[in-house]
């Protein structure tokens, strides 16, 4: 790996930019804007993979939702979109089947079944609409080939269990239909685990008995196991259970912000030891206090209660609804962190624990962006950052879709040594 702190800005150039001579001076490359051409090809060079995208929650929109259309975050929230992921440098990612918790009850597991099952039938049928541009992968050398084709990788994940109900054999009814990635829980405790979200506190002290069968099954078939949104004792409960190394989709470090979604350096370490990878999360609010203003606070609580169910509402309403909104946003701007705090936190997290166990889960469309990030079209910032810093571009490629392949292929390896028993 390349001196990260000896590095120069020039010498970083003249590695990258083939049209730099080795006589060209900082000012002649700058003009000729070689410096943005080097870290673009850096960028483009690696296999960009994003561990949580929420964008399939968009794909069901009653309004409509084109994955082909180039969308104004500002405006509509949308932060994925093919236009963008072009623009970026994305080359796919892990698409999530997001439920949300309810009741325990076996009730409400039929219809959160329902929903997890039209969710990725809606994430397949992207893939089959739109196939000179997005393809599923089943397996980790599925991504190489799809990129290579000129399209985007679509693996899918299972953001929250809890549509399984107590049936562990929905794991295999999910993995038939192309999910790779499972994490136990989301925002409350369920049948599987503890949620480091809520404020009852633990109901299993980590994973339930039915949880550890969800380990055993997932690391049977192939899955990687997910640990974001799970208590911290549950997430150490999955690196030790689990056969192979488990991912945090979308998560963040507690040592630059102390938050229940971020991770202790004890726990951090635990989990490279073991293999395990960190997907760093762009959500505002997990990475510096966010303090919105009392006035912008009752505006919007104001909107919502003149407006209703927003997701409800036809196209044109919806369009007027957004113009109310974005004229709040400009009275009342939000409070945001921004690129500068996400990368503190990102850069943190590499010295902590090293570029083999690092990559990007910005959770895009589920709440993430900070200002001078806000969508897919502007991840290159952290590529130019990350060269800034003196990581190599081997680091690059691990930080960015090297290291959540070397774990599926971990999951393949092992699920086949199973079999073959």
């Amino acid at each position: 790996m390349i001196n990260r702190h000896a590095l120069s800005r020039l010498a970083l150039i003249v590695a990258l930019t083939a049209a730099s001579s080795a006589c060209a001076s900082m000012d002649q490359a700058a003009s000729q804007g070689s410096d943005g051409a080097a870290y673009m090809a850096a960028h483009r060079s690696a296999l960009t993979l994003d561990t949580h995208l929420d964008t399939p929650a968009n794909l069901v929109s009653p309004r409509g939702f084109d994955i082909t259309k180039r969308y104004d975050t500002d405006r509509e929230g949308y932060q994925v979109d093919l236009p963008r992921m072009n623009e970026g440098g994305l080359d796919g990612g892990f698409w999530a089947i997001y439920t949300a918790q309810g009741p325990l009850t076996p009730e409400a597991y039929a219809r959160a079944r329902d929903t997890a099952l039209l969710r990725s039938a809606a994430i397949r049928e992207m893939a089959a609409r739109h196939a000179d541009a997005f393809a599923l992968a089943l397996r980790a050398d599925d991504a190489a080939r799809i990129d290579a084709d000129g399209r985007k990788v679509v693996f899918q994940s299972i953001e929250n269990s809890y549509p399984l109900g107590e049936d562990i054999s929905m794991v295999e009814t999910f993995y038939k239909l192309g999910v790779r990635m499972i994490g136990p829980v989301h925002n409350g405790n369920n049948q599987f685990a503890d949620s480091t979200n809520d404020s009852s506190g633990p109901r299993w002290n980590g994973l339930s008995p039915l949880g550890a069968q969800l380990v055993k099954e997932a690391n049977r078939l192939g899955m990687v196991l997910d640990g974001s949104h799970a208590s911290d004792v549950a997430i150490a409960q999955l690196i030790d259970m689990s056969a192979t190394p488990i991912i945090l989709s979308h998560h963040g470090a507690d040592g630059p912000y102390q938050h229940p979604r971020n991770a202790p350096d004890e726990l951090l370490k635990k989990l490279a030891a073991k293999g395990g990878v960190i997907q760093m999360n762009a959500l505002g609010s997990f990475i510096k206090p966010l303090q919105q203003s009392p006035e912008r606070v009752a505006a919007l609580s104001a909107l919502r209660d003149r407006w209703g169910a927003i997701d409800d509402l036809p196209a044109d309403k919806y369009d007027a609804y957004l113009d109310e909104r974005l004229a709040i946003d400009a009275r009342y701007p939000e409070a945001r962190a921004e690129f500068s705090d996400y990368m503190d936190q990102f850069l943190y997290t590499l010295k902590l624990i090293g570029p083999e166990h690092v990559g990007v889960g910005a959770d895009w469309d589920g709440g993430g962006g900070v200002n001078g990030m806000r969508d897919v079209s502007q991840l290159p910032r952290i590529t130019e950052r990350l060269l800034a810093e003196g990581y190599s571009e081997a680091d690059l490629k691990n930080i960015w879709g090297g290291n959540v392949l070397r774990l599926l292929r971990a999951a393949e390896t092992h699920a086949a040594a199973v079999a073959s028993r």
